[in-house]
């Protein structure tokens, strides 16, 4: 029996791209893993889950272990609803759709918004998982470049109006993660955010808002565009992720009634009782803006760690932003292929992640490498910058 013969059409296309996670290499034992975009594991509440899941259950005995039943997973869609109207996003609870965690949440609206002949705008670079799960649905992309003040509108505007001239279709969705991006670290100006909401407007398409870094800053907080947004076409997309576990997997989605009813709709894993219910429990319990304010003062010193041993370590001609927030750096070598100097650094024992896996078009990444601050400590942040600049330095004078 030849079992691709009984897959849909849609399905066996998808197939045809790598599959997902070809991205993350095998890492030797002792590696740094600059690559990993993980939270520190001293920041991984263990102690406070596990008082929460003792509570739930002496709370609730069995109620959270069924299918329904635990009044705690109501409570989270109250709490998240308290959390985002912090950042001045107000929305009902028909307005708010929990999810597992943002790849659910991602995966959830391009099912609902997306074919195969529909047009999605997408930063370049990009976050590789979203760009995964859009191809899964469709291979028609705009890439929109990115540089030190996040999306460049001015050229999506020239785009967009060259399709009008063309007679070509506009994008249904722009997929941006404004805040913090992702593999950049880069942050959108609030001139840009306030021109991507005219573009939608004019344009008459949607914005999915991956704001799954808004927490994690060092400075102050820039508006979200769902804050911004006065005809409801952001579809916002949150996370706990980076700010409790990522192992929770809790997720949100805030957009119109009629979209959350449609991804609803769709979404037939009948949610996650135990999970949501501690994560209610786990928020009951814990001061968030104290912890909030521990993060943000442990990765902005883990960043000052890693910017400051690039500066020590990297040879002149290597480039990098300088992120206000969130995991990551993004680091340009001009003249080298950072997917094949990798192997190098894994034998040096030091990981990062390839630029070439954030573009849509691969060889547009080749110079380019991403660094996370947010998994190592600073000592070994330090010894993993010194390594790569060593295999840099080896590199370039090949």
């Amino acid at each position: 029996m030849n079992a691709e013969s009984f897959f849909s059409k849609n399905i066996k296309d998808a197939l045809k791209n790598d599959p997902p996670g070809s991205w993350m290499p095998t890492l030797p034992e002792q590696c740094i893993r600059l690559s990993s975009g993980f939270p520190a594991p001293s920041l991984v509440p263990v102690d406070q889950l596990k008082d929460a899941v003792a509570s739930l259950l002496d709370e609730e005995g069995d109620l959270p272990l069924h299918y329904i039943g635990s009044p705690k997973v109501e409570k989270l869609t109250g709490q998240i609803q308290d959390m985002i109207k912090g950042h001045d996003i107000h929305v009902a609870e028909d307005e708010l759709l929990i999810t597992s965690g943002a790849c659910q949440a991602i995966d959830l609206i391009a099912r609902v918004l997306i074919d195969e002949n529909t047009v999605v705008a997408i930063e370049s670079p990009t976050y590789m998982e979203a760009l995964e799960i859009f191809q899964n649905y469709t291979d028609q992309f705009i890439s929109i470049p990115i540089d030190e003040h996040g999306l460049q509108t001015s050229v999506l505007e020239e785009v967009l109006e060259d399709r009008k001239n063309k007679g070509l279709p506009f994008p249904r969705l722009l997929y941006t993660i404004p805040t913090f991006q992702n593999p950049t670290g880069t942050t959108m100006t609030t001139e840009r955010r306030k021109r991507v909401l005219r573009l939608a407007s004019e344009y008459d398409f949607l914005v999915l808002e991956d704001d799954a870094y808004r927490e994690l800053y060092f400075d102050q907080p820039s508006v979200p565009l769902k804050a911004m947004d006065r005809e409801d076409r952001v579809l916002y997309v949150g996370s706990l992720s980076k700010v409790v576990a990522t192992g929770m997997r809790i997720g949100w989605v805030a957009a119109a009634p009629e979209f959350i009813k449609a991804l609803d709709w769709f979404k037939k894993d009948l949610g996650h009782p135990f999970g949501q219910a501690t994560m209610a429990t786990f928020l009951e319990k814990t001061e968030m803006a104290k912890r909030l304010n521990t993060l943000r003062d442990t990765y902005e010193t883990k960043c000052e760690a890693l910017i400051s041993a690039l500066e020590q370590y990297l040879p002149k001609q290597v480039s990098w932003y300088v992120p206000g927030g969130g995991y990551f750096v993004w680091v340009h070598i001009a003249g080298v292929d950072t997917t094949d100097m990798l192997t190098e650094a894994l034998s040096k024992g030091v990981s990062y992640v390839p630029g070439e896996y954030f573009f849509l078009h691969s060889h547009e990444g080749k110079e380019y490498l991403r660094l996370s601050f947010s998994y190592a400590n600073p000592k070994e942040i330090d010894e993993g910058a010194q390594k790569l600049g060593e295999v840099i330095k080896e590199v370039l004078k090949k």
